[in-house]
């Protein structure tokens, strides 16, 4: 008895080494997604879109705010499949200490807002979030509602692109490690994805549909790998670091470990109709901030952007940075150039 005890100590010993190692690994280099700030209030606020899906935020202020001083506000927006506490919550807690309203949003379908059925993929419902987001701050009595700002990451930046095109109260539009979901899902990265491949992830998801139809399983595609092999590529690995070790894992509402960040394969095809930098010239005098790491996988679409978009317009290449790393590795993340970005541009 006294044996065994002694072999199971030493095996919980060894369980808490590895995990506490794999947490370091996973944490260097500045990672911090779930940074917490005392000088911010964070509340969690819930509002109807347009079409009366519920959305559900997380509102950060300074706490050191003159009495009736009317914010500047900024509406963060998560990663593709990601939720509101990813990324997105540390992006807002650090405008909130520069003195912004900050808003961090759980798009449609995803996280703790609205919408059925989950993982769903809908660009207009995503866009329509921001410009509801918008329709909240700016009816609040401590917001400027001329100063009201976006950032997009990851795949909130061709959603807040989207949103901005037809919204003009949205001020000045930053994007950071952004994905045009639209050309990575018609054409995969560096138009890598053939016709003959698209038209039968096409025919895939036209075939699910009849499954689902009739009361089947529903089915998931893309997002992050569970596990790793020796064949798992460059960008597995990546997205796999943030979103399946203690450096940016949630499960979120709603959600399972099998389904987070995997959107539903019937809907996902809806992103072959998303033409987020078309006419966004019209943006124009509303300035853009580009933000991209030089080594990330993602940078042809902040290139593709900034050459499509009209002045005024800045492309901010990160030295030393991949596609992830700008998600919460605060020393890489130009914070100082968002604040000036804004501080500028919302008046």
């Amino acid at each position: 008895m006294k044996k065994s005890i002694f072999f199971l100590m030493i095996l919980l010993l060894s369980i808490n080494i590895t995990n506490s190692y794999a947490k370091e690994n996973v944490m260097e280099n500045g990672a911090d997604n779930f940074y917490k700030s005392d000088a911010v209030t964070e509340q969690k606020v819930k509002f109807n879109s347009l079409y009366d899906i519920e959305i559900v935020g997380n509102l950060f202020l300074p706490k050191q705010r003159k009495e009736g001083e009317k914010l500047a506000a900024i509406i963060v927006g998560h990663p593709m499949g990601a939720v509101k506490e990813q990324s997105a919550n540390l992006y807002a807690t650090k405008m909130a200490e520069n003195g912004f309203a900050a808003l961090a949003i759980d798009l449609p379908y995803w996280g703790e807002s609205g919408g059925t059925p989950r993982n769903s993929v809908s660009p207009d419902m995503y866009a329509e979030a921001f410009s509801a987001a918008v329709d909240y701050l700016g009816t609040r009595d401590f917001i400027n509602r001329e100063q009201i700002g976006v950032i997009g990451i990851c795949g909130s930046g061709s959603f807040a692109i989207s949103a901005a095109k037809i919204d003009p109260r949205l001020k000045a539009i930053a994007t950071v490690s952004m994905y045009d979901m639209g050309a990575a899902t018609r054409h995969a990265l560096h138009n890598s994805l053939t016709l003959e491949q698209r038209k039968q992830i096409l025919k895939d998801a036209a075939e699910q549909r009849y499954v689902e139809f009739l009361g089947g399983k529903r089915a998931y595609t893309g997002g992050t790998v569970h596990q790793l092999t020796e064949n798992s590529t460059p960008i597995e690995r990546e997205f796999f670091e943030f979103y399946r070790t203690p450096r940016g894992e949630v499960t979120p509402k709603g959600a399972t470990p099998e389904t987070t960040t995997h959107p539903t394969l019937t809907s996902n095809v809806k992103f072959m109709n998303f033409y987020p930098f078309n006419d966004i010239e019209t943006i124009s005098p509303r300035p853009l901030l580009f933000i991209a790491g030089e080594n990330a996988h993602s940078l042809e679409f902040s290139e593709d952007a900034y050459q499509k978009a009209a002045e005024p317009k800045e492309l901010l290449i990160v030295k030393n940075a991949g596609h992830v790393d700008l998600y919460d590795r605060v020393p890489l993340i130009p914070f100082d150039r968002l604040v000036q970005f804004f501080k500028q541009n919302l008046h």
